[in-house]
């Protein structure tokens, strides 16, 4: 090797294996996109200090005790935001467990019952337009109580995705599946165990996890104008509250909402891939 070619070549640096990581390159794009939000954010709010917080602003006015203690509780509605989600989830749950069970069967009935389809079908398209909070005030004259009203809002909004994918997932079986079962003539228990549910599974999920999303929206709307605890609740509080914190609360606050959704619409898409795919 001459000592021309032995200066030219220049040491290579070594190499950071984690930043080329499958992992550092899922999270790359994210943590890029949403510094630079932040910090637009915190760039926007400088020349008003006083007026709406920026991110930094946003974390101090509201670190102690919203932040560092979100499970505290001084008796009545005066809790911590870990324990307003966890009431507004035991309300959603009990709504969307109602609504998964009869839409469901709702709509393996309209699906498999042509009459059924039509003649439930335009009532299915009207009353899925209504906004959830137009249903509040018919639950309160029905129920009479905050709590049943509220979850009654999340049944009413969350059952039609359920309804109409599972009876388009049963329209959607391949006829050969139908001829195949008449052929082997399969009992009915046999049929809805083995072809229906399986080829419905997709469709039915897919109902599941939009209504969660309905259902969480519906919630938080309930709760902002009649309820007792519960993050929207907590949000409305902090709004009539007027101080000088409020805003900061109100930002937190949207912020453990959207989390929350997040993690309930991966959930039921996590459930619905290990059943969709258990049934192929």
């Amino acid at each position: 090797m001459t000592p021309a070619l032995a200066k030219s070549r220049k040491p290579r640096r070594p190499r950071i294996s984690w930043l080329h990581s499958p992992l550092a390159r899922q999270l790359k794009a994210p943590v890029v996109c949403i510094g630079l939000t932040l910090a637009l954010w915190q760039l926007m709010c400088l020349p008003n200090p006083d007026g709406f917080p920026g991110p930094i602003q946003v974390i101090t006015q509201t670190w102690t005790p919203y932040i560092s203690q979100p499970f505290y509780d001084d008796g009545g509605t005066a809790k911590g935001l870990g324990l307003q989600i966890l009431i507004s989830l035991q309300r959603v749950v009990i709504g969307y467990s109602l609504a998964a069970i009869v839409g469901i069967a709702a709509g393996l009935a309209i699906g498999l019952n042509e009459f059924l389809r039509r003649g439930f079908d335009p009532l299915i398209q009207v009353l899925r337009t209504v906004p959830p909070l137009a249903w509040l005030p018919i639950s309160l004259l029905l129920l009479q109580q905050a709590d049943a009203a509220a979850i009654f809002v999340i049944f009413i909004t969350a059952i039609w995705p359920i309804i109409i994918n599972t009876a388009v997932g049963i329209r959607e079986i391949p006829q050969d599946y139908t001829n195949v079962a008449r052929v082997l003539r399969l009992r009915k228990r046999s049929y809805l165990r083995d072809i229906l549910l399986p080829a419905t599974a997709p469709y039915v999920f897919t109902g599941l996890r939009i209504s969660v999303g309905l259902a969480w929206l519906a919630i938080v709307a309930a709760e902002m104008l009649k309820a007792d605890g519960g993050i929207g609740f907590f949000i409305w509080d902090a709004y009539n509250a007027g101080g000088d914190t409020s805003t900061s609360q109100i930002i937190l606050a949207i912020f453990y909402v959207g989390v929350v959704g997040l993690i309930l619409d991966r959930l039921v898409g996590m459930v619905g891939d290990r059943i969709s795919g258990g049934g192929r």
